[in-house]
């Protein structure tokens, strides 16, 4: 999530809605139609397998992206929490929320030197947000400061992280488990972040080929499932039990089936 990996292999560009087309680099792909920024716009992106970056040149140009491999979190056993994070979890150091201050969270994730979360990708999440289909959790000190948060897109039983932030230490990181919770408890099928990094591989991400990935995004988007309460400031299991492995019991997908991932941007 933090800052987009490198690009290094091709892929197999696919697209039944749009017309889209190879751009100079591995794994980029750039839109003919410049409405794809619109949430329909976004919606058919994402079913695609296919995600904008904005160009941090302050040129305004937002180019397509479909990374082969992609990287995955996984939702089962395979999600790790490490033990000095399962305490942080457990003593409640923050308090966790989703939706309450999604406009704050995707500004404070573009606050950085070099950014992709340009004026204009952020223009078009906060739309998507108003669609009901871009969402937020954040974790606040007890004074009521936002220390920390992610957003992503959710469509189906498929949850696309975005990027993440913290001005407080973990904070971030207790944002992302309590996401997998909330993803667990409502039966997702797929956490997607796109590309995996060291940071995120502490979490168990990994990478899986992309016709692997078409399969998965395409029985996940198929799940019915709902984010939850939209209404502001509902809460993200607090409660739930957390441990080093996190297991999720009978909810488990089989092994074949099981996710893994990362959040490159």
């Amino acid at each position: 999530m933090p800052g987009k990996g490198f690009f290094k292999k091709q892929y197999k560009l696919y697209s039944s809605e749009r017309r889209f087309i190879f751009a100079n680099q591995p794994n980029q792909l750039t839109s003919m139609e410049p409405e794809e920024l619109t949430p329909e716009g976004l919606v058919r992106a994402y079913c695609a397998g296919i995600f904008p970056m904005g160009d941090d040149t302050q040129t305004g140009v937002v180019r397509w992206y479909a990374p082969d491999p992609r990287g995955l979190l996984p939702l089962g056993r395979g999600f790790h929490v490490p033990s000095s994070l399962a305490r942080i979890v457990r003593q409640e150091r923050f308090r966790v929320t989703a939706d309450r201050a999604f406009d704050r969270v995707i500004a404070a994730c573009a606050d950085r030197e070099r950014t992709w979360i340009t004026p204009r990708i952020q223009r078009a999440y906060r739309a998507l947000h108003r669609a009901g289909k871009a969402h937020s959790v954040e974790a606040w000190t007890d004074e009521g400061e936002l220390a920390g948060g992610l957003y992503g897109v959710a469509l189906g039983g498929a949850f696309f992280g975005e990027s993440m932030f913290f001005r407080k230490s973990n904070a971030s990181k207790v944002a992302l488990v309590h996401l997998v919770r909330r993803l667990r408890r409502r039966g997702y099928r797929l956490l997607d972040t796109q590309y995996s990094n060291p940071h995120l591989e502490q979490f168990g991400a990994v990478e899986i080929p992309r016709e692997e990935y078409q399969r998965r995004l395409a029985r996940a988007l198929r799940a019915d499932v709902t984010w939850g309460n939209p209404a502001a400031g509902d809460s993200v299991g607090e409660t739930d039990p957390v441990g080093e492995t996190d297991p999720v019991g009978e909810t488990d997908p089989p092994p074949e089936a099981s996710l893994q991932a990362d959040g490159g941007r």
